[in-house]
């Protein structure tokens, strides 16, 4: 997100992500993908990503692709159209790894509403914005974290790891 925390323009565009852009670095995010097995997406990420030219990753991973319209699935990819909060219960209470939520903020702050975001791996880019689509949106409940890790990167982005403080 942006350091005054919008993950796109009110245009939609992600252009400012390109400040941090770095050949050979790729923040940690291969590691973190490698902790995970199940992906959440909203439709509109994962169609702006599609449009974006790229094929959408995580091919490996069972990926829920939260939308209103229903449509079949394929591989592993499930456009899920039934009750979010009863999927990441379902989710949590199967074996396995982490589950990823990959945008966009709509679903990220129904999770949060819903109390149901146990981390938060935020990466800040040095840029403000003024105005966009917020990470953080109102009407959710208060939350406490704890701080587990912190790494400053030479292109100016900002990593921050947090848990629930109550875990």
């Amino acid at each position: 997100m942006s350091l005054d925390g919008y993950i796109a323009t009110k245009e939609d565009s992600l252009e400012f992500l390109s400040l941090v852009e770095k050949e050979g670095e790729d923040y940690g995010y291969h590691e973190f993908v490698q902790s995970v097995d199940a992906v959440m997406v909203g439709r509109k990420t994962y169609e702006k990503v599609i449009s974006m030219g790229y094929d959408y990753p995580h091919s490996d991973k069972d990926v829920y692709i939260l939308t209103r319209t229903a449509k079949p699935s394929v591989g592993n990819f499930k456009f899920f159209t039934d009750d979010l909060v009863q999927l990441v219960i379902d989710l949590k209470n199967k074996p396995g790894k982490n589950i990823y939520c990959d945008g966009g903020a709509e679903i990220a702050n129904e999770l949060m509403k819903n109390d149901l975001v146990d981390e938060y791996i935020i990466s800040v880019i040095p840029i403000l914005l003024g105005d966009g689509i917020k990470l953080f949106k109102n009407d959710r409940p208060e939350q406490r974290l704890e701080l587990l890790k912190s790494k400053q990167y030479e292109k100016g982005l900002i990593q921050l790891h947090y848990q629930r403080a109550d875990q």
